[in-house]
């Protein structure tokens, strides 16, 4: 046994390991490649240059290869990977709160209530939101919409699997009619509108350094104290009799996942628009190396998403060059498939008896 647990532990410190080196060469390809190439000697030259404050140089820096490095690109790429963890990690913890492999917070709806927050402040404003500020009105619709979805799945009170995604979908379509809605009675002039779609799409395009602070706090704080909880989570997996059994106040700590799950959703999706399918995809990849042991399975949930989401974006850079896909556009051309291919798998499972 002593040794079986050596094993694990030792398998999943090199999963991390990996998976952390993969990031950083992830990251620095990601701002190697564009329509100004570069190559790995002088982005990893600017890169510590700025980090040393100069001191370890090894060479002269080019201004113009400084400004496309260290002001337009680096902020992108690291801003998609904390808007990649983010969602794996609330995706993860979505699985693990309604007991169901389909949760997502695209298909749930929960993006599509963090949109409607965030358009309602860039087209109404502020002020018609009681003061809400763009993050905190994101919050806002993440939060009500999840709550509303599993006030809907409840029958008999219990949370029926297929109610779940049926309250979901059927809720994300109306949030999107209401964003469209928005959209179109909004006074700004036809540019505004267009970004305010362009960014719908999930976009990183405008990523700036003022864009990284709050949501890589929340990122790192949030899934700490998810990895903290990972037996109470573990616990959710064998149903509500055995959670209570171990001594968990249910009803509080789903109420505290609501909120946290609502504040990664909504944070990522007020810098980066609506993007999809990462918080179902991740989880599963994921859990297939480790199994279901929310103490590993967190941690390497948050750097594969970091690490998906930018490769993600550095190919709808390329595809179409010098245009770009939006990375929601990509999510969701990768991402609809694996969803189809789970939920043929998960009839295949209820036929046999299995679920």
């Amino acid at each position: 046994m002593r040794t079986d647990s050596a094993r694990s532990t030792y398998y999943f410190w090199l999963l991390l390991s990996g998976l952390g080196l993969a990031l950083v060469g992830a990251i620095i390809l990601s701002v190697a490649t564009g329509a100004a190439s570069l190559s790995f000697q002088h982005v990893c030259n600017i890169l510590v240059s700025h980090l040393s404050q100069g001191k370890l140089a090894w060479q002269a820096i080019d201004p113009t290869e400084d400004s496309i490095v260290w002001t337009f690109r680096l902020p992108r790429v690291l801003l998609a990977g904390i808007v990649g963890a983010a969602l794996a990690v609330s995706g993860t913890t979505l699985q693990a709160l309604v007991r169901n492999p389909l949760a997502d917070p695209y298909i749930f709806g929960i993006s599509s209530g963090a949109s409607v927050g965030a358009v309602a402040v860039l087209t109404l404003g502020p002020t018609l939101l009681i003061g809400l500020s763009f993050q905190a009105s994101a919050f806002a619709g993440a939060l009500i919409t999840m709550l509303l979805v599993y006030l809907l799945a409840q029958q008999g009170g219990r949370v029926v699997p297929m109610r779940l995604l049926l309250a979901g979908i059927a809720l994300g379509y109306t949030l999107q009619a209401v964003t469209s809605y928005l959209v179109l009675i909004s006074s700004r002039p036809g540019g505004g509108v267009a970004g305010v779609l362009y960014w719908l799409a999930g976009s990183l395009a405008t990523a700036t350094w003022s864009d990284l602070g709050l949501p890589a706090l929340l990122l790192f704080l949030i899934t700490l104290l998810l990895i903290l909880q990972a037996r109470q989570l573990n616990a959710l997996l064998m149903g509500e009799e055995s959670a209570t059994a171990l001594g968990i106040n249910l009803p509080r700590f789903r109420l505290q996942l609501f909120v946290l799950t609502s504040l990664l959703v909504g944070i990522a999706v007020s810098v980066s628009g609506a993007i999809g399918f990462v918080g179902l995809m991740l989880p599963h990849i994921i859990r297939f190396f480790v199994g279901a042991n929310h103490r590993r399975l967190l941690p390497l949930v948050a750097l594969g998403g970091a690490l998906y989401l930018i490769l993600v974006d550095l190919l709808g850079r390329l595809l179409i060059a010098p245009q770009e896909l939006p990375v929601g556009i990509m999510t969701a051309i990768l991402g609809g498939p694996f969803f189809l291919w789970l939920l043929s798998r998960r009839d295949k499972s209820a036929q046999k008896g299995d679920i």
